[in-house]
């Protein structure tokens, strides 16, 4: 007789980072083990369900501090925690991680795990900082094994000792990898191109930049904007695709940035798309010039559908791309050199086309979904081995 599957909980603080961040990989791992995915409520949630055909448990919790909504999480963890007895959990957002873990060490299950896919103290101050940092450090005391996401989170980790916890990078970094049968360069028909550059006034000829990600300052969108404004005035035939949601557009600080955005007939936004495939097909070079990132997924679709990236040589980034390989590295807040970048990528289409050919390899060799998958599996294998 077959003994049962362990029983795997996987948890984020709400439905979405399931959804977005784990897709497919619920999936993979209910073959090996008996999965539930727990959040907040949502249709995420049931969407989860139904593609992953894993168990979903709805326990709601707060992203920002919120003390009594807090406790009363934990405890509804914990006793979830002690009635189903799971082998192994394993969190991936910040509160969801430190609920988890806690609920987690008291009600005695032997695998607590924790993914660190970003830190948000490192952008901190004063007594937000320190409060931050004390609840990492308890979310790494009441954890068994803590993980993060890339090199440059390993780094922030250490630098401020979060833990004395030995530090494991699964695989080569990313949460999920990514699906490189999904995002491919032929994934996408000509004429379905040719329909959506119809539909955005692009021609053909057109060299084509596409920026990835919330429209805030922190992205480096002011750099992005003020530069390609300035490129677009010498390179007649440049375009500049945005793509996602726009926040607090009417900021003093983003003013003049999107009155840019507006004016300029060169820059078209789209807003967020679901599904980003045919804008990545009818670009040239991805852009994502921002201040921090943990490990960012637009640049590895891009790379998968071989777009070469120009990004800040800031951690995460500068993981995926190798500079003059696979893309360009560029100093973040530095929208000189990121203009100066974007040019010497567009008027030299040799230097552009070695780019290209390395981009879906890199990403190919190094973050197929199914490497990462196989990696974790492995982890929680190993730790379960070792009780």
């Amino acid at each position: 007789m077959n003994s049962p599957k362990p029983k795997l909980f996987r948890i984020a603080t709400v439905p979405m980072s399931l959804n977005l961040l784990l897709k497919g990989q619920l999936g993979y791992l209910n073959n090996y083990f008996d999965v539930t995915a727990i959040s907040g409520e949502g249709e995420d949630l049931q969407t989860v369900a139904n593609r992953e055909r894993v168990k979903v448990h709805a326990i709601e919790m707060h992203r920002h501090i919120s003390l009594f909504q807090d406790l009363k999480s934990f405890w509804q963890l914990f006793q979830y925690f002690k009635k189903e007895k799971p082998a192994i959990i394993h969190s991936i957002t910040p509160k969801a991680g430190l609920l988890s873990m806690m609920a987690g060490k008291l009600a005695g299950v032997p695998v607590r795990m924790h993914t660190f896919t970003g830190l948000i103290f490192p952008h901190k101050y004063g007594y937000m900082k320190r409060t931050l940092i004390i609840m990492d450090k308890i979310l790494c005391r009441c954890a068994t094994h803590v993980y993060p996401e890339g090199r440059g989170v390993k780094e922030d980790l250490q630098k401020h000792n979060i833990t004395n916890k030995p530090l494991k990078v699964i695989a080569n970094g990313n949460v999920n990898g990514v699906d490189v049968d999904y995002y491919h360069p032929e994934a996408i028909s000509e004429e379905a191109k040719n329909q959506l550059r119809d539909c955005l006034q692009i021609k053909e000829d057109d060299f084509v930049f596409v920026f990835v990600g919330r429209l805030v300052i922190d992205k480096g969108l002011r750099e992005l904007v003020k530069a390609f404004d300035a490129l677009s005035k010498n390179h007649k035939k440049v375009k500049l695709i945005l793509m996602g949601p726009k926040e607090n557009a009417h900021n003093p600080k983003k003013r003049r940035m999107f009155h840019t955005i507006y004016n300029n007939e060169n820059i078209i936004t789209v807003g967020f798309q679901e599904e980003v495939r045919p804008y990545y097909a009818i670009s040239n070079v991805l852009i994502l010039p921002s201040y921090r990132e943990g490990f960012p997924n637009a640049v590895l679709q891009a790379g998968a559908m071989g777009l070469p990236g120009i990004v800040s040589d800031i951690s995460g980034c500068n993981e995926i791309i190798d500079h003059e390989v696979n893309g360009l590295l560029v100093p973040k807040k530095n929208y000189k050199e990121l203009q100066k970048t974007m040019e010497k990528i567009l008027v030299t289409p040799n230097f552009l086309e070695s780019l290209q050919k390395n981009a879906r390899n890199r990403v190919a060799e190094s973050f197929d979904k199914n490497l990462v998958w196989q990696e974790l599996k492995k982890e929680y294998e190993n730790a379960l081995n070792e009780l």
